[in-house]
């Protein structure tokens, strides 16, 4: 297979750049994580957690579309497929100054199937585009979408490029695709994650084929250096687990992604600049675990990476003053990294 050059960082696409994409994942990509994260990487593209038409029309807009200014460039991920829902969603997104609309259509959970919502709506091409093209008139956003290779029952090649030939004629021009199958029936939402084969070739081949396209491959990327040998196939890469539970893998994402040669900060720099948000966080009315449970992995690999998930995950419900128990163990880690650093 012809291998083509690694994009350079420069992207002159409308929108945020893709090169380093963080994914969209229930329950842990939140406003929380985000704000985290973007402490430790000025440049790459955040998402949302998955949040359905439904919750954004009829429930809390301002808990559902809500985000710290910090966070951009930041992108919303929407679950759906009606496409007047969607559209109207776009508009609103389009308000709140979100960077770019991404449609979920890979999500393989029982729950969302139902609603057709996810990775079912593989089988339904044209409603997808439908949902595009009405998303498109309703914003200036870039209308992005996020699939597997294929379902079960639907998952040769030749669907796979039905699918994305259908959605491309309605205006999409990036898709971030999860280099795995999805099984509808009888595999968990984890299961999905993990037991259908990886087949990166198969994304290779749809960048090959659909070159005017944004490809961004997804699925199993553990390491910046894998990430890095995908951009001689595609034009971007999606972390999400392996950002989630080793967070400090994000620190040399400027310099090694975007050629940025700013400084990266340091493990203890983002734990002080986490302290007033925390603080924050706590005089509106909240816990300090909504925060910090998203932070265990900071010192992943380090002397005193277990004293520091312990403290953060156990100790914290037991103190009733959590910002001084956070105090104490900032001057903890501190301690420890001089004695490492003394070491070397």
């Amino acid at each position: 297979m012809q291998q083509k050059q690694p994009s350079s960082p420069a992207t002159t696409r409308p929108g945020p750049s893709r090169r380093f994409c963080v994914a969209p994942m229930m329950d842990w990509s939140d406003r929380h994580y985000r704000y985290f994260a973007r402490l430790i990487s000025q440049h790459a593209l955040l998402y949302t957690e998955m949040v359905t038409t439904g919750a954004i029309i009829h429930g809390d807009r301002s808990r559902f579309l809500g985000y710290n200014a910090e966070e951009q460039p930041l992108a919303i991920q929407l679950g759906g497929s009606n496409p007047e829902e969607l559209a109207q969603c776009a508009a609103l997104a389009e308000q709140a100054g979100f960077a770019e609309v991404n449609l979920n259509v890979g999500c393989p959970s029982d729950r969302v199937q139902n609603n057709l919502i996810g990775a079912c709506l593989m089988g339904h091409p044209a409603l997808v585009a439908d949902g595009v093209r009405a998303m498109r008139e309703a914003c200036k956003l870039p209308v992005t979408v996020k699939h597997r290779i294929g379902i079960n029952g639907r998952d040769s090649y030749a669907e796979l490029c039905d699918f994305v030939g259908q959605v491309k004629e309605a205006g999409c021009e990036t898709f971030i695709v999860h280099a795995r199958i999805a099984i509808l029936e009888g595999l968990s939402p984890k299961e999905n994650r993990d037991i259908p084969p990886l087949r990166y070739p198969v994304v290779y081949q749809l960048k090959q084929d659909y070159p005017g396209l944004e490809i961004i491959i997804n699925g199993g990327l553990d390491s910046l250096a894998l990430a890095e040998q995908q951009l001689a196939h595609v034009d971007g890469v999606m972390l999400g687990r392996a950002a989630y539970h080793n967070p400090w893998l994000l620190a040399d994402v400027d310099q090694r992604f975007y050629a940025d040669p700013a400084p990266r900060p340091d493990r203890l720099q983002v734990l002080a600049a986490m302290r007033p948000y925390i603080a924050r966080h706590i005089a509106g009315g909240g816990n300090m675990n909504h925060v910090t449970r998203h932070m265990l992995g900071l010192f992943q690999g380090l002397p005193g990476a277990r004293h520091f998930r312990r403290t953060l995950s156990s100790d914290i419900h037991r103190t009733d003053d959590p910002l001084a128990l956070y105090d104490r163990l900032m001057a903890d880690m501190q301690a420890r990294m001089a004695k490492r650093d003394c070491s070397l």
